[in-house]
């Protein structure tokens, strides 16, 4: 049982057991759940977890954001259900979006770290050879160039194994497919060598014009190069999950296990060569082409509407319709710019992360910035775009325009990449160029500059962090419309922002107070409803006759005591009135389990109210006021 078992426990029983989930991957911050239902998730309860980021729906995909420790978490997900995540599953009807970024990042997400790390030793051999370390075409530079080039060269295989895992194909037939693609003899290259004439020329006079060498039964073979090619093993290995479903149905079973391989490549790949390969090339270029107009008719504008909507797509997974192309840019030149222009983003978040720390008077905050601010350096962005800059939506928007103007003026400059791996820091070496030339480099660094400089300067001037909760008397607002919400517990208050849980102490969740409980017991502050009442009852929420909407959390992280030492008096649904015993709760028993028993007593609808102002009382009774909600 490892150290995140507890964390992983929790997360499939809050997005509905093993039972709800159809597939399981992972990207570098965010478990990618396909659920059944999403529907009956507790998203909520997820988002408010410890050691849950934030939970965000979109492609198709729940995404549990986790931090940079995703894979450990990961595995022990797939340890506690048994999860076989190289096994493709039934997703049911998606939307066609859905459905290609569904095969796009299935497909790409299994390697990227394998690719991410290829790309950065080539990087760092291009940076040897800056330093003088050795010379370019030395032994030393082609052992550690090509052996980081190979993940790049072989690319149909690779894609040929996770292509084949999504598809529900053969691991070992995709592998063939992909290394058949891979064949020397069977690329144009070859069919084409020592000056061999063609034998028909198809599309003259189009983007799509193909020289024939050679048929296969009469039909014109249209060869291509499909080493290092991105997209046209995707649907070879489609074809051939088609292809392998008709031949299971025709092959007796005591003959599948070598015949459904034998028939599947044997018409897969003919095709495959023929049609698909070809088809899929030309649409590729296609693209290509498309985008690379976009960017000969204005790189600047390209780079500015891409630099300010990168971690919006980010956020909702979207970004895997642009970075496949990218990829096949790199591919086919040993040089991209697609995406050079988004280089600069994180740094302008991390940068505005640094301002809201340098703001912040909660020192609890400060110590959560930090290795937020250490993570945004090295390209993880999540930590400060969930925790400090998305909830300041001012703070958010700064950083996009940050990125919108050090994207422009990439675009502008032609800023290269010329290895891909790496993020943040790790991918500085991919802009230097083979010979050692710095040009990229330099350049990558005045866009790091302008955006670090744009968000930094827009966020200390125009963004205020607000005071530390200091609390007053009821009293000193009687003047003002209000509310008032007595304790639903007796013991000592504290400001919200000392809770030990960042979600409530940031405020996220809204305005109130923390009390550490003397007594077990919950009662109903106010005439209402009981909105709701969580299986484990160590959480309740209430709406008052007057419309305060009210979260009484009785400890952080009790969720996990699943039940045990609480009681609860009341039902889902039910009417309540003021003093009602709501539940009941054990304050030695789960203090000796472990967990903390700080309540914090939460007005989850804040922005409904001009204020929401906790009392400085040290010590309540519940007949005492608590929070104060002024209307006006």
């Amino acid at each position: 049982m490892g150290k995140y078992h507890d964390l992983a426990k929790n997360i499939v029983k809050e997005i509905g057991g093993k039972g709800n989930i159809n597939g399981l991957t992972h990207c570098i911050t965010r478990l990618r759940f396909k659920l059944k239902d999403e529907s009956i998730a507790n998203t909520e309860v997820l988002k408010n977890m410890d050691g849950v980021v934030t939970v965000m729906q979109a492609g198709g995909q729940y995404q549990v954001v986790i931090g940079n420790h995703v894979p450990f978490v990961f595995q022990e997900v797939l340890d506690y259900t048994g999860i076989d995540p190289t096994k493709s599953v039934d997703m049911g009807k998606q939307k066609p979006f859905d459905v290609v970024l569904d095969v796009i990042s299935g497909c790409f997400q299994p390697f990227l770290a394998i690719l991410a790390s290829a790309g950065m030793i080539r990087g760092l051999t291009a940076l040897l050879v800056f330093l003088g370390a050795f010379e370019r075409g030395s032994g030393t530079f082609i052992m550690l160039d090509n052996i980081g080039d190979s993940a790049f060269m072989f690319m149909p295989v690779i894609i040929g194994l996770t292509a084949a895992r999504k598809f529900k194909v053969n691991d070992f037939v995709g592998l063939l497919l992909g290394a058949a693609l891979m064949n020397p003899n069977l690329s144009l290259n070859a069919l084409s060598a020592n000056d061999a004439t063609p034998i028909m020329t198809l599309f003259s006079g189009t983007i799509f014009e193909n020289d024939v060498y050679q048929t296969f039964f009469g039909i014109p073979w249209m060869a291509r190069n499909y080493a290092s090619s991105v997209i046209p093993i995707i649907f070879i290995v489609l074809l051939a999950s088609q292809i392998q479903k008709v031949a299971k149905k025709i092959v007796p079973e005591m003959l599948a296990n070598f015949f459904v391989p034998f028939l599947t490549v044997l018409f897969t790949l003919p095709l495959g060569f023929l049609v698909v390969g070809p088809v899929f090339s030309f649409a590729t270029d296609g693209l290509m082409a498309v985008f690379q107009s976009l960017i000969g008719f204005s790189p600047v504008l390209f780079g500015a509407v891409l630099g300010f909507s990168w971690q919006i797509l980010v956020m909702f997974g979207l970004h895997w319709a642009v970075v496949p192309l990218a990829l096949v840019q790199f591919m086919n030149n040993g040089f991209g710019n697609i995406l050079t222009n988004i280089a600069c983003v994180s740094f302008g978040q991390t940068a505005a992360l640094v301002a809201i720390y340098l703001k912040l008077k909660d020192k609890k905050l400060k110590t959560l910035a930090i290795p937020a601010i250490v993570s945004g350096i090295v390209g993880i962005t999540e930590p400060a775009i969930y925790g400090f800059t998305l909830p300041r939506k001012k703070v958010f928007i700064f950083t996009c325009i940050g990125g919108m103007i050090g994207g422009a003026y990439a675009g502008l400059m032609n800023l290269t990449v010329w290895n891909q791996g790496g993020l943040g820091v790790f991918a500085f070496p991919n802009y230097i160029r083979p010979d050692g030339d710095l040009t990229d480099f330099i350049t990558l660094l005045i866009s790091i500059a302008i955006s670090v400089t744009i968000s930094f300067t827009l966020t200390m001037l125009f963004h205020k962090e607000p005071e530390v909760l200091v609390s007053v008397e009821p009293t000193k607002i009687a003047k003002l419309s209000k509310e008032e919400i007595i304790s639903p517990i007796e013991g000592s208050v504290l400001p919200l922002n000392e809770a030990s849980d960042a979600a409530f102490a940031q405020g996220i969740l809204g305005k109130g107070s923390l009390v550490i409980p003397t007594k077990g017991e919950v009662i109903s502050p106010f005439d209402g409803t009981i909105m709701t009442l969580f299986p484990t009852k160590h959480a309740i929420g209430l709406i008052s006759d007057k419309g305060v909407e009210l979260l009484i959390h009785v400890g952080i992280d009790t969720v996990q005591l699943e039940g045990r030492h609480f009681e609860a008096f009341v039902e889902q649904g039910a009417k309540v009135k003021k003093g009602d015993k709501l539940v009941g709760f054990d304050i030695e028993a789960i203090e000796a389990e472990g967990y903390n028993t700080q309540v914090p007593i939460i007005v989850t609808n804040t922005n409904d109210y001009k204020d929401v102002i906790a009392t400085d009382r040290k010590e309540v009774k519940t007949d005492d006021v608590l929070i104060t909600a002024v209307v006006g």
